[in-house]
């Protein structure tokens, strides 16, 4: 799965917004805080590279892997580098804030540890909260004084920021979780459909200097954030396929490709495709087409040079 960047996010949202932000940088990492009041329609369902804190007033569909959950009422949401997610706003009117900032940011000092490991930022741990009129005005008014200080020209500012991010995650602590979580009316569907969205995404392969990345099942699972069990039964109950099966199609296809369209040498077209050695490569293609890639680009050649 592609990850979104701070560059990247940066870019979408100043399309959003029709006003051009740039990201800066600086020994201890990346903060910045904006109003929610530009959301696009539909964030997509991906891992950011980033950390983020939003409080949301308006109405959407919060999107996981195999949960959803309608957010009905002002909530307060921490993401994560770990777990991707998407946001499907309802309602035309939205408001609130979101902060976001690195690993470099939260761990600037050693102290400040507890934002990384707090049981808000861990992959099972409780990342919605619904809010009453009490909370929302108090986590308002931390957002309010992190819109002035990222502004400010306090020498210290990004520790004060940073204690501002501390306290709204001592607050959540101290809240209940929502529960409300919804299973995907058909999950194996829903999971079928994030992995071939990954797998397709790698393709196509236009350099040899590329390097396919997801390869096995453990690699998808752990991208889409489930037991690679739980993936290869939902690829299994929906398509009739294994995961394995459909990974292999799609990366045969692809060398098939490369071998009519591209003068790679074979040992370029290997490395692409993520294999260790050559070697594996050949048994691999040959194993599926009954050919190896040596004398199916030979045959190819021979096919194409016949037509004319």
């Amino acid at each position: 799965m592609k990850h979104e960047s701070i560059q990247e996010f940066y870019q979408r949202f100043s399309e959003t917004k029709g006003t051009s932000f740039t990201p800066q940088f600086s020994s201890i990492g990346h903060f910045n805080v904006f109003q929610r009041s530009a959301c696009s329609f539909l964030t997509p369902y991906s891992r950011r590279d980033y950390y983020k804190i939003s409080l949301v007033l308006g109405t959407g569909e919060l999107h996981y892997a195999n949960r959803w959950i309608k957010v009905d009422r002002p909530a307060l949401l921490f993401s994560n580098p770990i777990i991707p997610y998407s946001w499907e706003i309802h309602s035309p009117e939205q408001a609130g804030w979101f902060c976001l900032f690195t690993e470099d940011f939260i761990q600037h000092e050693v102290r400040h540890n507890f934002l990384k490991d707090s049981p808000l930022f861990k992959v099972d741990g409780d990342p919605l909260y619904f809010l009453n009129d009490r909370q929302v005005d108090e986590i308002s008014f931390i957002f309010k004084k992190m819109m002035h200080e990222v502004s400010s020209d306090y020498i210290h500012k990004y520790n004060v920021l940073r204690n501002y991010l501390h306290l709204i995650v001592h607050e959540a602590v101290k809240m209940k979780p929502t529960q409300q979580f919804e299973q995907h009316s058909n999950a194996a569907v829903k999971i079928s459909h994030l992995f071939f969205e990954l797998l397709e995404r790698q393709f196509p392969i236009d350099s040899p200097h590329f390097h396919l990345t997801l390869k096995t099942p453990n690699d998808f699972a752990y991208h889409l954030s489930v037991h690679v069990n739980h993936l290869n039964r939902a690829v299994k109950e929906a398509t009739g396929k294994t995961t394995s099966e459909h990974i292999s199609s799609r990366v045969c296809q692809e060398a098939k490709a490369l071998l009519q369209f591209t003068n790679w040498n074979i040992s370029e077209i290997a490395y692409s495709l993520g294999f260790e050695y050559p070697a594996y490569f050949t048994n691999f293609f040959k194993k599926l087409t009954g050919q190896s890639p040596k004398i199916f680009r030979e045959s190819v050649i021979k096919t194409e040079s016949s037509s004319v």
